[in-house]
């Protein structure tokens, strides 16, 4: 497909949002006269590259600020007085926009060297909290650059790929942008791990073709109970994404054997209310019984952290498989699919109009509330331990995978994957970690040294003194916060000897 303006245009105009486009259009021409005469690496004019991050970033509900500093984000690269020039002809805000998204672009985290990296990763955060608006371009410019990465050449090709495995994808799990996670991952898989993604490939492939056929008759009988109970909702299935699939095919539960792996296949059924999502419920558990040892995942009455909200039932379809059923109200896809970029759409759809019911309670994405985790890699200081335990723990706490645990009175909290009791308490009070006598994990006594599970509630016995710290404690925690608490009351200890 040729792009050009008109591409833009037409993906703007598709938003409910309101856009200034002889502003955006005027922009648009400004660059494109900038950027002649330069190709990139596709051998394609170079505007393309920054009208198709514009486009992606207008399908994500971006704000009209983001889309001009999307189409201007490669002017830095060929421009050195570009700030001044964008200033005078657009004003100062798209100028430190673009500045802004130039200097993240700056930051390279595929540094080998553990210093290096760990400052870089740190500049990262530091960006994002000022202004979460440049990282989403530079996402939204990766995602882009990832589709066309056989152009460059093939000594950069695996460097590029681990990077975005290891530091982008995740950074968009914890902003919420599901969507985009599984994109990236996807796209890199068969660059980093060629032989896995041939093995994956051909052995999904039978049972895909098995669950895809299966999955119609499903999606059909689903529409028919929805429309026989009034009930106006979209239904569709989509395929479990091939990087997750090999993630999950070497769990040494499943070790490899596909047809262990549950869902292959999920309906989503996207409501046009959130209160009706849990009458849909009712009625798929009327028609289908849902799987007893799998249970319901209620994400709506209790949120990921990151805001993602949803039910997710399996329930036995009629021919017996297990059948993944998700439920969420546009609302929830919305936030769903691209999560801390949502926030930007339904701020433009309050000041375009949109009711304020339609914007409260958990729909509008609180960047306050739910990016605290942000502010406090961005204020990330050297401690005791070795340049290579700092970044090992800030990569734990920003970049890998997480689980969502419970307080007794149903507050959900993120933590590293295996952290402990101890890594929970710090992160539910600044010193509670230092009270602990004992642990209730799911109403059973258990040990601090416990590796806590998604969905685990989890209760702090407290003593009623404060209790001294041991440095058994830094081998058991995984998060930054708690080490850094650990090391400092060894340190107040070590002075009282």
């Amino acid at each position: 497909m040729s792009l050009n303006f008109n591409s833009l245009k037409k993906q703007l105009k598709s938003n409910q949002l309101s856009y200034n486009l002889r502003r955006i259009k005027s922009v648009y021409f400004y660059a494109k006269k900038q950027y002649q005469g330069q190709i990139r690496h596709t051998g394609e004019p170079l505007i393309k590259h920054p009208l198709s991050v514009a486009i992606t970033l207008a399908e994500w509900g971006l704000d009209q600020l983001s889309i001009e500093g999307a189409l201007l984000h490669e002017l830095p690269e060929i421009k050195p007085n570009h700030q001044e020039q964008i200033t005078k002809k657009f004003g100062a805000s798209l100028s430190n926009l673009v500045d802004g998204v130039h200097r993240v672009g700056s930051i390279k985290l595929r540094s080998s060297k553990d210093k290096v990296f760990l400052e870089n990763l740190r500049k990262m955060f530091v960006a994002l909290a000022k202004d979460i608006r440049v990282v989403i371009i530079r996402l939204a410019d990766r995602l882009h650059n990832i589709k066309t990465l056989d152009a460059i050449p093939l000594s950069k090709q695996k460097r590029i790929a681990i990077e975005t495995l290891e530091v982008y994808a995740p950074l968009a799990e914890r902003l919420g942008m599901g969507k985009l996670k599984g994109e990236l991952e996807d796209l890199v898989f068969p660059y980093i791990y060629p032989e896995e993604y041939a093995w994956v490939t051909n052995v999904a492939r039978p049972h895909f073709k098995y669950s895809e056929e299966n999955i119609k008759a499903s999606i059909t009988k689903i529409r028919q109970i929805l429309a026989k109970n009034g009930i106006a909702a979209k239904t569709d299935g989509r395929p479990k994404r091939k990087y997750s699939l090999y993630k999950k095919l070497l769990r040494p539960e499943i070790d490899g054997d596909i047809t262990k792996v549950n869902d292959l296949m999920a309906v989503r059924i996207i409501t046009e209310e959130d209160i009706t999502c849990y009458t849909v419920l009712g009625l798929m558990h009327r028609y289908w019984k849902p799987v007893p040892y799998l249970g319901i995942s209620d994400f709506i009455a209790q949120p990921k952290p990151n805001g993602y909200r949803s039910i997710h039932t399996k329930v036995f379809d009629h021919k017996g498989n297990i059948l993944e059923i998700q439920i969420r109200s546009k609302h929830m896809h919305l936030q769903a699919e691209f999560g801390a970029a949502a926030h930007f759409a339904y701020s433009e759809a309050k000041s375009a109009g949109v009711k304020d019911h339609l914007l409260q309670s958990g729909i509008a994405f609180k960047l306050d509330d739910k990016m605290a985790w942000v502010s406090e890699l961005s204020n990330w200081k050297e401690q005791v331990e070795s340049a290579h335990q700092q970044e090992k723990d800030l990569k734990l706490d920003a970049l890998s995978k997480h689980i969502y645990v419970f307080s007794p009175k149903g507050d959900v909290f993120d933590l590293p994957e295996d952290a402990t009791p101890i890594d929970y308490a710090f992160k539910v009070h600044t010193n509670l970690g230092f009270y602990i006598s004992g642990i209730r994990i799911n109403g059973k006594i258990g040990s601090i040294s416990q590796a806590l599970k998604s969905g685990d509630v989890v209760e702090i016995i407290k003593s009623k003194a404060v209790r001294p710290a041991s440095r058994n404690w830094l081998h058991l925690v995984k998060t930054a916060r708690a080490k850094n608490k650990i090391r400092k009351k060894l340190l107040d200890q070590e002075k009282l000897i």
